[in-house]
């Protein structure tokens, strides 16, 4: 029985590998991208569905490409408006048991079925991540940034939060209670940034940019 694990997880191990090759192999190229993460669960018919639409869809059009889990709500939304622009519109699937469908508005659709393989090409794809309303799967991406930003493991990069009404809670429960208890500091809380307009989700990432000396998208932010 023993030997039956070591075997399947000595195959495993290439199963990840190829999982991994294929992934450098087919995002190498896709130039500045940005990571839209969010529930989906929320239909069209959500505000947060069209602030999402609108976010993607003005980076696109500055020349950035759309990262997203590829599936339906705000995943959907965030490809829909990156299709309208000149950026890559691509998803990084998940296999899951309640099956996710990549949604039709990708031009690059890669499926994983190790979530610390996908986490690692939004990683190491993104010059920024912007996090829309969602549930646990937002949350984990979320706090997975800030926790390797905070230690060092990556170099700090814009992690927006878009839409105070739906974030000011878990902000303040950060100040009252980690903050206040000390688990975290202060300075922990400038990680991230809270925004409500698309110009000023394009505007950080365009500063991003230039702070790091890379070569500029044709940007306008408007």
């Amino acid at each position: 029985m023993i030997e039956d694990f070591k075997i399947h997880d000595t195959w495993r191990v290439f199963r990840i590998q190829s999982e991994l090759v294929e992934g450098f192999e087919t995002l190498h190229d896709i130039g500045p991208a940005v990571s839209i993460f969010g529930s989906s669960r929320l239909t069209e018919e959500s505000f947060y569905y069209q602030e999402a639409f609108k976010v993607a869809k003005l980076l696109s059009q500055s020349g950035f490409s759309i990262i997203t889990g590829g599936g339906p709500g705000i995943m959907e939304a965030a490809n829909k408006g990156a299709k309208v622009g000149r950026g890559k519109s691509i998803g990084l699937n998940i296999e899951i048991p309640n099956e996710q469908h990549p949604n039709i508005y990708l031009d690059i659709s890669l499926n994983f079925r190790y979530f610390f393989v996908r986490k690692l090409m939004f990683v190491k794809y993104s010059i920024g991540f912007i996090i829309f309303p969602g549930g646990f799967g937002t949350l984990d991406e979320l706090f997975e940034a800030l926790t390797l930003v905070q230690s060092g493991k990556i170099r700090s990069f814009p992690i927006i939060l878009y839409g105070s009404e739906y974030w000011h809670g878990l902000i303040e429960w950060l100040k009252s209670s980690p903050k206040n208890l000390g688990t975290i500091s202060i300075d922990d809380l400038k990680y991230f940034q809270l925004m409500d307009k698309p110009e000023d989700v394009c505007n950080s990432l365009k500063n991003h940019l230039l702070k790091l000396g890379m070569p500029l998208p044709d940007f306008d932010c408007k």
